[in-house]
């Protein structure tokens, strides 16, 4: 299928680009560019993630509140940035709940207790958990769970399907996960600086009125996604009912902050 608004990755300045909408029934309402391809996630890695968690908190492995972390973080505090862990080390730099510190080295505790929980290592229990009932036949982690995930458009695409209409989590699981845990909090989004409040759910950034930001100036508060520093996003706004993905292989920068957000409204608009 054809939509003309993702046409316009052909100018950006990236050596490969593949992008897709995707309705919650799975529909793909549009796609561009090699969408088989496989590239690094980075922290698009973290919603995959984040799934997984969720899964095995339905199985009973873990509860959002289990001790995990620095002393007095939970794994919902992981999952939230909230820990107070710094972003790539393993040290606390704030108390947990009180900021939201952004990071990777969370993510990598969050993997540590849930591969500790569930006696399998946590690639493999993403890979049984998520991606495999999915489909997601291209994708892999590789490494960390904060920033090591490979993928496709296409594999992605069936993610984004699964996250706007569950059918591995009951859906109030997945609500929790698009609401705003420790509300209030101002923190730092990583290429976009100072957010007050810096709002995120489980696992999954939620954009609110953050401004500037990476979704576009249509997209609705409600909507919720990650992006990577390998020029790699997934957005999903409720209130349009889709979700979009993009991913390339030019590191995050300049460029995807100026071509991003007219993209995300010109995709929107189409809708």
């Amino acid at each position: 299928m054809a939509m003309q608004s993702l046409a316009m990755i052909e100018n950006w300045p990236v050596p490969t680009a593949a992008a897709a909408v995707v309705r919650a029934d799975g529909t793909v309402l549009g796609a561009h560019g090699p969408t088989a391809h496989r590239f690094p996630l980075a922290s698009v890695t973290k919603p995959l993630a984040a799934y997984a968690a969720l899964v095995a908190y339905e199985e009973g492995a873990i509860e959002f509140d289990d001790p995990a972390g620095p002393e007095g973080s939970t794994v919902r505090h992981l999952l939230a940035h909230t820990s107070g862990l710094a972003f790539d080390e393993h040290r606390a730099t704030s108390a947990p709940g009180t900021r939201r510190l952004y990071s990777n080295a969370g993510f990598e505790v969050l993997g540590d207790h849930i591969a500790k929980a569930t006696e399998i290592p946590f690639a493999e229990y993403l890979h049984q958990a998520v991606l495999e009932p999915l489909g997601m036949s291209s994708t892999a982690l590789e490494g960390s769970p904060a920033k090591d995930g490979v993928s496709t458009v296409d594999d992605l695409a069936r993610f984004a399907a699964e996250v706007q209409a569950p059918r591995l989590l009951d859906p109030r699981t997945v609500a929790e996960a698009m609401t705003v845990q420790y509300s209030g909090l101002k923190g730092v989004l990583p290429g976009y600086g100072h957010q007050n409040p810096n709002d995120w759910g489980l696992g999954f950034e939620i954009r609110d009125a953050k401004s500037p930001h990476w979704t576009g100036s249509s997209s609705s508060p409600r909507t919720f996604g990650h992006f990577g520093q390998s020029g790699t996003f997934l957005w999903v706004d409720p209130d349009a009912g889709v979700a979009c993905v993009a991913l390339t292989d030019r590191a995050f920068g300049p460029w995807a902050a100026e071509v991003w957000p007219p993209f995300t409204d010109a995709v929107l608009a189409e809708v």
